[in-house]
């Protein structure tokens, strides 16, 4: 009996077919470096850019300044490139440009931006990250969401070309720190000061948004969270423990307009909330389109034994079930956002551990648009939290602050070939890519 299969080869020959490449058997696999292309999934790195204040106010701790980078940001950018991304992570210096009410210093963000631009890298532009300027004290300021949203119109009307934002990188992070821990800013160590700090740095965001979307209507927000959880390894329960793993969601329950948990409803109320500023940021969510960042160390994931000491899991979780808990929650778009190790030798298994984390979460249908290793420099005293200057490096960069490759540059190179042009969701090809503004989120 005769094949089909003759008759094909008969006609069409034996293989590599007319027309496969677009798309069929011998169609791209999705290999090379990225192409910057709208579908393109987004590789990125960050620079490191904290500015909080320690000693009670006295000390600013400014890590471009102290990696070096306001004097080698073109040597810095021109690593990004020579990387092979795209996509970069970055923070102006906020507490220096904004002065005074109306009064603003771009000189050096002028330079950054025009050198990002003409090296075609595409900015996700962090507009607060763990600090204010000195003239607004700390995040238990009430003026603070007013004159932040000033700052993000002046920022979006001076760069009109840029498309992505952060406007406040780790909301949660950031009022933990400065008003519950103790360790920065205000340097706060109660529920109402976290509140406090909580409910100004989500309405910075929303206010900061809207002025941003009247000049970008079609603005991506790419907000970074810490993906964080406690594992109690106690048979019963301590109601303090519980509440922190439920209070890890309050910063995006409030920015997405999210109800949240009535345990921490109430924990909202008797600390300091009204009714009527809960009522407001139940309003609906911002403008633009959002993208939920998740950002995951290994550190972020605790245990705590049964006579309370805490130690790091470093990923009994990880990435992909912590973010999974988060996506339910909210069906956003996702971004793996941060994630990093202090040990050279270890990160490229890191980072591996990480991709593999995306590709699994990818399986099950989850939008994830990028991937971020943060960051691209080496950075100083993380190991203590910023809490303390010892000038400590920790080897995280994919490059030491000599600007020296690091083993998990070259492991980020061998992935940009492997996967550089894969989609940001599968067949990703098809999606029209538009500059409308964002529409009405409604859920149906």
């Amino acid at each position: 009996m005769k094949s089909f299969l003759t008759e094909i080869k008969k006609h069409f020959g034996d293989g590599n077919y007319e027309g496969d490449e677009f798309g069929g058997a011998s169609g791209h696999n999705g290999n090379g470096l990225p192409t910057g292309l709208p579908n393109n999934f987004m590789f990125a790195t960050g620079i490191e850019c904290s500015y909080p204040t320690i000693d009670h106010g006295k000390t600013r701790r400014d890590q471009l300044a102290e990696c070096d980078h306001y004097n080698r940001y073109k040597e810095d950018l021109g690593l990004v490139k020579e990387m092979g991304l795209k996509v970069l992570r970055y923070g102006l210096p906020y507490y220096k440009i904004q002065q005074a009410p109306g009064k603003y210093d771009w000189e050096f963000a002028d330079l950054a931006m025009a050198e990002m631009k003409r090296l075609g890298i595409t900015p996700i532009l962090d507009l607060m990250h763990f600090g204010v300027p000195d003239w607004l004290g700390n995040f238990q300021n009430p003026e603070l969401p007013v004159h932040f949203a000033e700052y993000c119109e002046q920022v979006a009307k001076r760069y009109p070309w840029v498309r992505y934002y952060t406007p406040v990188n780790e909301l949660y992070v950031t009022a933990r720190s400065s008003a519950k821990d103790g360790v920065w800013n205000e340097q706060l160590k109660s529920d109402r000061g976290f509140v406090t700090a909580l409910k100004h740095t989500v309405a910075a965001s929303i206010m900061g948004t809207q002025q941003i979307a009247k000049h970008r209507p079609d603005c991506v927000i790419v907000q970074s969270e810490s993906a964080e959880f406690t594992h109690e390894l106690r048979a019963v329960h301590t109601p303090e423990v519980q509440l922190q793993n439920k209070l890890r969601f309050t910063s995006l329950d409030l920015l997405y307009a999210h109800q949240p948990d009535g345990e921490v409803l109430n924990y909202l109320y008797d600390n300091g909330m009204t009714r009527k500023e809960y009522d407001w940021f139940m309003a609906g969510e911002p403008p633009g389109y959002q993208v939920m960042g998740n950002d995951y160390y290994g550190r972020n994931e605790r245990i705590m034994l049964p006579n309370g000491q805490i130690c790091t899991s470093m990923d009994v979780l990880g990435w992909y079930t912590i973010t999974h808990d988060y996506y339910q929650r909210y069906k956003k778009p996702v971004m793996h956002t941060e994630t990093n190790v202090f040990d050279a030798n270890e990160a490229p298994t890191w980072l591996w551990k990480q991709w593999a984390n995306i590709l699994r979460i990818r399986k099950e249908g989850v939008p994830v648009l990028g991937f971020t290793w943060y960051s691209l420099i080496d950075q100083l005293d993380w190991d203590s939290g910023l809490a303390q200057k010892n000038n400590t490096v920790n080897a995280c960069g994919l490059f030491d602050l000599d600007r020296k490759p690091r083993l998990v540059a070259e492991a980020y190179k061998q992935l940009l070939q492997e996967y550089g042009q894969i989609t940001i969701v599968p067949h990703g090809e098809l999606f029209e890519v538009t500059k409308r503004p964002a529409t009405l989120k409604v859920e149906v």
